[in-house]
């Protein structure tokens, strides 16, 4: 066999190990990150627990900050594809939903499928914002990119003639960064110890309250 076809033959089983890898290394990062910080997990922790040398999580991640971030975004997607989270289908469904409390239920049900798997770890970025500089500016980024996706979605109802007519764009945006703040999720589901089904009832219902015309 020529030395192309090794490489050729070699290739997808490398590229496959080295995901793996780097999977190993986001799963142990995050449950750090999730137990004791941000600013307190070090890489050397990381690699213990994934099982690798530290060179190898260097390799994968040159910085601490890189590896967050990575493990964030894929807590939030769900998976590695590069897809961002307005262009999934679950947002794109909510945003052509004609009928306001349909649409917010869709949306409700996705921010908390969200939330679960991916809060805890939002948090952490959250709490270490104070002590790190990457903390603060990826808190500051993540609240920026949350409050423009809910306006659009604010905007949406509006176009669909499903808020309050007292209630413009802008504060319906606003209701909703509120409502689907992580603090929120964090305060009544950690800290308080509401079921996620409890929690999500209680959302929609707020939101449907504040944002809706009441009903006959």
């Amino acid at each position: 066999m020529s030395a192309a076809g090794t490489r050729s033959y070699q290739s997808p089983l490398r590229e496959d190990a080295a995901r793996e890898t780097r999977r190993r290394i986001r799963g142990a990062a995050t449950e750090l990150f999730v137990e004791q910080g941000f600013v307190a997990t070090t890489m050397k922790q990381v690699a213990a627990r994934a099982g690798v040398a530290e060179r190898t999580v260097y390799t994968a991640y040159p910085t601490k900050a890189d590896l967050f971030r990575e493990a964030v975004d894929v807590a939030l997607a769900g998976d590695e594809l590069p897809i961002a989270i307005r262009d999934r289908e679950e947002v794109r469904t909510a945003l052509a939903e004609q009928d306001g409390r349909q649409a917010l239920a869709l949306v409700v049900a996705y921010n908390v499928a969200i939330s679960e798997r991916a809060n805890d770890l939002v948090m952490a970025a959250e709490f270490s914002a104070g002590a790190d500089a990457d903390m603060r500016r990826l808190s500051e980024e993540g609240a920026t990119a949350m409050a423009a996706g809910l306006r659009e979605l604010a905007a949406t109802l509006d176009g669909h003639r499903s808020l309050r007519p007292e209630i413009d764009v802008d504060r319906a945006g606003d209701i909703l960064f509120f409502y689907f703040s992580p603090y929120t999720h964090h305060v009544l589901r950690r800290l308080r110890g509401w079921t996620a089904e409890a929690f999500q009832e209680w959302l929609l219902d707020a939101l449907v309250r504040e944002l809706l015309p009441p009903t006959e």
